[in-house]
């Protein structure tokens, strides 16, 4: 599965484009099938890193052991390996939602 189409590359808005939106939208969902661990992007654009010059940098809700907003990259979600080679998958059934709806689900 394709973590990051252009579709939702085009749906994303750039980093920091919402800092003072009160309730911003979550565009994408990510998580691990084997686990507790989601990723709710709000924001993204691509980002050179050290470890891969097409990289693409997120900003969103993390929901883990501490949930809180932060920042994520692609390439660490695809480098996410669980049970058997699980991988960190896209919910392709995730309906676009406001954070604070997000929040409340968790």
């Amino acid at each position: 599965m394709k973590l990051l189409t252009e579709e939702i590359k085009a749906t994303l808005p750039a980093l920091y484009s919402q800092e003072n939106v009160s309730d911003p939208i979550v565009r994408v969902k990510y998580f691990t099938p084997w686990g507790n661990w989601t990723w709710y992007a709000l924001e993204g654009q691509p980002e050179a890193t050290d470890e891969d010059e097409n990289d693409f940098l997120f900003f969103g809700w993390v929901d883990g052991p501490h949930p809180e907003l932060g920042y994520f990259c692609l390439s660490q979600l695809q480098s996410v390996r669980g049970p058997a080679g699980l991988r960190v998958e896209r919910d392709l059934y995730f309906d676009p939602m406001p954070l604070s709806e997000v929040k409340k689900r968790h």
